[in-house]
């Protein structure tokens, strides 16, 4: 064989069969799986973005934040608010012009022509983050802020960022931009508790955003940035640099002049001490809290912004605080003990009912707990009147006379009872009106006898005690424990002709779009008649005169009893003037005693004299 024919016959080898090796199967099964991978990526990304804590914001009036429950005084001056987030709204109408105008000059000066997303400073954010290799700038405009406060976590991520992103996008096509910065300056967190403008005003300044000059509008804009980092409070410095910022930044927009620049920078702002209402009025405005929890839930106190008109006098709330601090001092300095009482006051009108002050205890930063109304204490002879006024009913007389001598009672178990006066003193044949004046417990003993137990329990619950009293003959010596409240409310009778009042805390209760809410309001209700209670009201004028609570002698046209409980641990004194009513309790939280000879006329009479004589002025 040729050489060209075995080279031809190696180049025609047997063609081999076609194999193809992705079959029918194959493609679909291929194609199944894309789809599925497709299907679950948005499938998830649906499942994500559904997931997303979006509340149904359609239109503004879909935005329904916590609002703050805020607490007026009797003139309407506000003293206190009740919140989880301090805010108070405020429509953009009733703000200052140049507010908006920095808080935007400040935080997003292009916020008037983006989409919600401004991505010149999303790109200048990022490169400066690459610069510093860290997240140290965000490039959010005013509605991404507004879509986290609203919508998302503090996390800080770069998918949170892209939630935002989209978030906000969607925001802008359902809102209008005054819509958004109305949101925006009343749900921002400026420090200090205080979320959105309105609150932040009032904790910085003690103004309202209408009363700001521009000075105080240009620190409150630079506040969102990083509320304690320029807290005026504790980094003055700081936040009078972040302050020189806006005003240039309002500046270079054309919203001021560089005059009014700098005037504004040099003007010396002033402000109030945070938290300073709850030093005076904390334990006044904690029984307010409960009463509305009471009527209207939880959610109503804290979410949908209540202004309540309480009765409460600023003033005498004042007088009371210092009143209460200087007894407690003063027992303590005769006792030469550091370890102080407490003390407690409620001062009410005795026609109305209205409570003008309320002191729970020394401090209400301390503790919390409300001594006025929380704690029952044995009352001692402050619960005498109520016996001589059930007698007085049944037709005796402050003339009749009683033996004040010792005498002896056999108990069912066996055991022997002698009450005692007080020093062991006793005057034999003696008068009813000398008994109460002096406080003679042997007399007051044997009247509540003679009167029957009931008649007496009645009329007492009849004033507005509501403890459980005790059912034998140691009630004459105030042995049941009640609360300073109603016993100052129980003296109202003896004041007012022989009408009971219920006490009242709250005169009024609106929403925050200005709709009065029902409130009950109590009815006098007579328990005694006008004869009676002049009857007790001469009697305890006496025994202020001349009798155990001399110590308040000093109060134009005063009235009241003295009590105190075994041992001296409770220390009480309970009176009134022409126009009000108050009362007063010393002690310790735990029982034990005050100290020698600190009874209620020596403790308690001088602290009601000071508050009452404060009262007077």
């Amino acid at each position: 064989m040729s050489t060209k024919a075995k080279q031809k016959k190696r180049s025609s080898p047997l063609k081999r069969k076609s194999r193809n090796p992705y079959t029918h199967s194959h493609i679909c099964l291929f194609l199944l799986t894309i789809g599925g991978i497709v299907s679950l990526l948005v499938g998830g990304g649906l499942a994500w973005f559904m997931l997303l804590d979006i509340p149904a914001i359609h239109s503004v009036d879909d935005y329904r934040p916590q609002v703050a429950t805020i607490v007026l005084d009797r003139t309407g001056k506000p003293v206190d608010a009740i919140y989880k987030q301090y805010r108070v709204i405020t429509p953009l109408n009733k703000m200052p012009a140049l507010l908006p105008k920095a808080f935007v000059a400040a935080e997003d000066s292009r916020f008037w022509e983006h989409p919600g997303l401004d991505l010149w400073s999303i790109l200048r954010a990022g490169i400066n983050n690459l610069r510093s290799g860290r997240r140290s700038q965000g490039g959010s405009t005013i509605t991404q802020q507004v879509t986290r406060s609203l919508m998302l976590t503090r996390e800080k991520s770069y998918l949170r960022k892209i939630t935002e992103s989209i978030l906000a996008y969607r925001l802008t096509q359902r809102l209008t931009k005054e819509e958004i910065l109305y949101i925006y300056l009343n749900e921002i967190y400026l420090g200090e508790g205080a979320y959105g403008v309105e609150a932040a005003a009032e904790r910085y300044f003690g103004k309202k955003t209408s009363q700001l000059s521009l000075a105080e509008i240009a620190l409150l804009a630079g506040l969102p940035q990083a509320p304690s980092r320029y807290s005026p409070h504790k980094k003055p410095k700081a936040a009078k640099a972040r302050q020189r910022y806006v005003l240039n930044r309002m500046a270079e927009e054309g919203h001021i002049t560089a005059a009014a620049a700098r005037k504004a920078y040099q003007q010396k702002l002033h402000y109030t001490a945070p938290h300073k209402n709850k030093l005076i009025a904390g334990y006044f405005t904690a029984h307010i809290r409960k009463l509305l929890a009471k009527q209207y839930g939880q959610k109503a106190l804290y979410q949908e912004g209540l202004v309540v008109t309480t009765t409460l006098d600023s003033q005498l709330q004042a007088h009371a605080v210092r009143a209460v601090k200087k007894g407690i001092s003063q027992v303590g300095n005769r006792q030469n003990t550091k370890n102080l009482p407490q003390g407690a006051l409620v001062a009410m009108d005795p026609r109305t009912g209205r409570v003008r002050a309320l002191v729970g205890g020394a401090n209400y930063q301390q503790s919390q707990y409300n001594r006025a109304v929380e704690a029952n204490r044995q009352p001692g002879s402050s619960f005498k009147p109520f016996i001589y006024a059930a007698a007085f009913e049944k037709g005796r007389q402050p003339g009749d006379l009683i033996n004040d001598a010792p005498f002896s009672i056999r108990n069912r178990d066996g055991s022997v009872w002698q009450p005692k006066n007080y020093n062991n003193r006793y005057q034999g044949s003696t008068s009813l009106a000398d008994g109460l004046i002096h406080s003679n417990n042997i007399v007051s003993i044997k009247l509540l006898r003679q009167t029957g137990l009931k008649p007496v329990i009645r009329l007492a619950q009849q004033a507005g005690i509501s403890a459980d009293l005790q059912r034998d003959l140691t009630l004459a010596l105030g042995s049941s424990p009640v609360s300073l409240l109603e016993m100052t409310a129980g003296y109202a009778a003896f004041a007012n002709q022989g009408l009971a009042i219920r006490p009242v805390f709250i005169t009024s209760v609106r929403d925050h779009t200005g709709k009065r809410r029902p409130w009950p309001q109590p009815r006098p209700n007579k328990i005694l008649s006008p004869q009676t209670a002049q009857q007790i009201k001469r009697l305890l004028r006496l025994a202020v005169q001349r009798g155990t609570g001399r110590q308040a002698a000093a109060v134009k046209n005063g009235a009241g009893k003295t009590g105190t409980s075994d041992n001296n641990t409770d220390a009480w004194f309970i009176g009134f003037s022409d126009r009000l009513l108050a009362g007063v309790w010393i002690g310790y939280d735990r029982s034990q005693s005050l100290g020698k000879k600190e009874t209620g006329g020596r403790a308690a009479a001088p602290v009601w004299k000071t508050f009452m004589q404060q009262s007077q002025q």
